[in-house]
């Protein structure tokens, strides 16, 4: 017996490991994305994890900066983990920016990394599945990027949910005529946590961080109060912005998104106008968005963004104007789980190939792949344990459909096909069974 030590498995603190059962449904959320994605029009692509620090540093805030993981590689380079995926893009469409056709829409998907306090669905290292459009100031494109998140919440299977819309503009003008000068961002900053820390100390961060007094930050903190339609809204945010040239545009954008969502279909109930969402990242320039899970409101907005005109601007004197999103899969998930939207098992193949004629190795290899070739998932059980055992397996897998060729089968040349879910069973001719499964699985 080797003296060597038994060194203890475990995970850092606010990192997690991924067993079938977790990685399964993230792997299908990601190709829900994906999907709705490209039916857009963006395409993929990917950057390092490491950048050097002067890329990240300065471009997410203060917080950012303080979360970011930061050392000396082995070359004595200053280097950063990227914290999120889209500073990253902006160094990326500086850098090949003459390669690239404009507007250019990408959609990235990928491990990010920021050293916060842990919390429910959110942990240290996770994955942001981002889309954006770089090189255009459209109000169309601000439009498209609320509508992918409508669609994509649609398609992973979400009732009830809320797009919580509002325009740095708009705060910008708020703040202006308040007389807050000088310190919009640390003001946003500050009203960005106010879901988290609640009124009282968003009051008191202001104040400290920002000089406001106490009658400024009473005004600022009144505006999540102003609510109603989204047309009762707009008529009050006139009220408060008017003379103030940003915010005027802040509402007329504002009053273009929602006439564009409306004529994209989008209901009344799914998207409100939210003056207390400011997103606390530095970079964002206009329009900004979350959406909330209305039977989980506790967990936090699980997609958000919005534009960012200048975010570009410190890496190349070219004009590149942005608007995108990104979805936090991770918190995600974890509401899905909450909800119920997550099966219990999960089979990368919707198949399973029982074996139980040991005599009959090579032949059940040659079944499985013609299966495969014909567009089925299979998996192919390597043991030629008992039938119930097998069929036990693929319960716990979630496998969809068994189907099942013993030694009588092989001699009268058909197959058993067993549809796991309501344990119907039929027998039909070998070269049938790709067709059958194709029906059971459609």
């Amino acid at each position: 017996m080797s003296n060597a030590k038994i060194i203890q498995p475990r995970t850092l603190k606010g990192f997690r490991d991924y067993l079938p059962a977790a990685a399964g449904p993230r792997e299908r959320v990601l190709e829900i994305a994906r999907e709705v994605y490209r039916s857009f029009g963006f395409n993929p692509i990917d950057t390092p994890a490491l950048e050097y620090t002067e890329i990240l540093q300065g471009k997410g805030g203060e917080e950012s900066d303080k979360q970011m993981y930061r050392f000396t590689d082995p070359g004595g380079r200053d280097v950063g983990m990227r914290f999120d995926l889209t500073v990253p893009l902006a160094r990326f469409v500086a850098q090949y920016a003459g390669q690239l056709s404009m507007p250019f829409k990408r959609y990235h998907m990928g491990p990010v990394w920021r050293g916060e306090n842990t919390q429910r669905g959110r942990y240290r290292e996770f994955i942001q599945c981002d889309f954006d459009t770089i090189g255009t100031q459209s109000t169309i494109s601000d439009v498209e990027t609320i509508l992918v998140i409508y669609t994509l919440f649609k398609r992973l299977g979400f009732e009830k949910f809320t797009l919580r819309v509002n325009h740095r503009g708009v705060l910008a003008g708020v703040l202006e005529k308040a007389g807050v000068q000088g310190q919009s961002g640390a003001v946003l900053r500050a009203l960005d946590k106010l879901a988290k820390i609640g009124s009282e100390k968003v009051a008191d961060e202001m104040k400290r961080t920002a000089s406001v007094t106490d009658a400024q930050a009473q005004e600022i903190l009144a505006l999540p109060q102003i609510q109603g339609s989204r047309a009762e809204v707009l008529e009050r945010i006139a009220g408060l912005v008017e003379g103030n040239e940003a915010g005027e545009k802040g509402l007329e954008v504002l009053t273009a998104v929602d006439k564009g969502l409306r004529g994209a279909g989008v209901p009344e109930d799914a998207m409100a106008f939210d003056l207390s969402i400011a997103r606390g990242l530095d970079y964002y320039t206009g329009v900004v968005v979350e959406t909330f899970l209305d039977d989980l409101p506790g967990i936090g907005s699980c997609c958000s963004g919005g534009r960012y005109d200048d975010l570009a601007s410190v890496y190349t004197k070219q004009t590149l104007p942005g608007v995108g999103a990104s979805l936090g899969v991770d918190r995600l998930l974890a509401a899905m789980e909450e909800l119920g939207l997550i099966e219990e098992s999960f089979s990368g193949a919707p198949v399973l190939l029982t074996y139980f004629d040991k005599t009959r190795g090579l032949d059940y290899l040659t079944l499985a792949q013609e299966l495969r070739d014909a567009g089925l998932g299979v998996e192919l059980y390597p043991d030629g344990n008992k039938l119930g055992a097998q069929l036990k397996y693929a319960d716990r897998r979630g496998h969809q459909v068994a189907v099942i060729v013993g030694g009588d089968e092989w001699e009268k040349g058909t197959a058993q096909v067993k549809d796991l879910r309501d344990g119907s069973s039929q027998e039909v001719a070998r070269g049938d069974v790709a067709a059958t499964c194709q029906a059971l699985l459609a």
